[in-house]
């Protein structure tokens, strides 16, 4: 994690994910499906954390949840407990401030997501943002079944594979990703999905409510919601 290019690639994630314009996808999705206020939420293989600050950042413009002078003015507690999980230790102080700053209580959680143990139970939300494609079927099955065992709300934004973004991840060194970002997109593509691929592999669906289906020009976009 601290060769120089591996930093520079994190630093080229935050460009493609605004070109994919995840943060805003995330965001939308939270705010339709979403049971206010928001009071906890994970965020699985969370990187350096500016995407889980993007999308902070746009709740509060969206007023999901109440921020600052707002806050206060509510009868809801105003803090959103935030946990960044993650294989590696990525998230600065400054983005654990910046986070701070929108209400958020973020702390950095450093652990395999197999391995890991939330004591929140099943009330809360758990996002992943071009996560899931890197497992096998089969680990995948066994990752969602532990995310359906502790949330109310999932939901995953990852590559979409087709021919569209295909040829977006070829022309990604004209907007300055380096080698690293160029190699690993072209896989993350071609190991996305299409259709109803993550559905099938969801272990419930009699008690959860399921969409799946392409947003915005490059992503894919799964929400599973627990039906009341």
């Amino acid at each position: 994690p601290d060769d120089p290019r591996a930093i520079r690639s994190r630093r080229d994630l935050r460009r493609v994910n605004w070109w994919m314009n995840n943060p805003s996808i995330m965001a939308r999705a939270l705010k339709t499906h979403l049971s206010p206020p928001l009071k906890r939420i994970t965020e699985l293989g969370a990187g350096d954390g500016n995407f889980l600050l993007y999308v902070a950042q746009k709740l509060a413009l969206f007023g999901v949840p109440p921020s600052g002078d707002r806050a206060r003015q509510t009868t809801e507690p105003p803090i959103v407990q935030a946990t960044l999980l993650d294989l590696q230790k990525n998230v600065s102080a400054e983005t654990l401030a910046s986070l701070s700053k929108l209400n958020w209580q973020a702390k950095a959680v450093v652990a395999d997501v197999f391995d890991w143990s939330p004591s929140e139970g099943s009330e809360q939300v758990i996002i992943a943002n071009l996560f899931l494609h890197h497992f096998e079927n089969d680990r995948l099955a066994e990752l969602l079944h532990k995310v359906s065992q502790n949330a109310k709300l999932f939901v995953a934004i990852e590559t979409r594979r087709s021919a569209l973004p295909s040829l977006a991840g070829k022309l990604l060194g004209l907007i300055g990703c380096n080698d690293v970002t160029r190699h690993d997109a072209a896989i993350s593509i071609r190991a996305g999905f299409s259709g109803q691929e993550i559905s099938a592999l969801w272990p419930d669906h009699d008690k959860w409510q399921l969409a799946e289906r392409r947003a915005g020009l490059f992503s894919h976009l799964f929400i599973a919601q627990r039906r009341k």
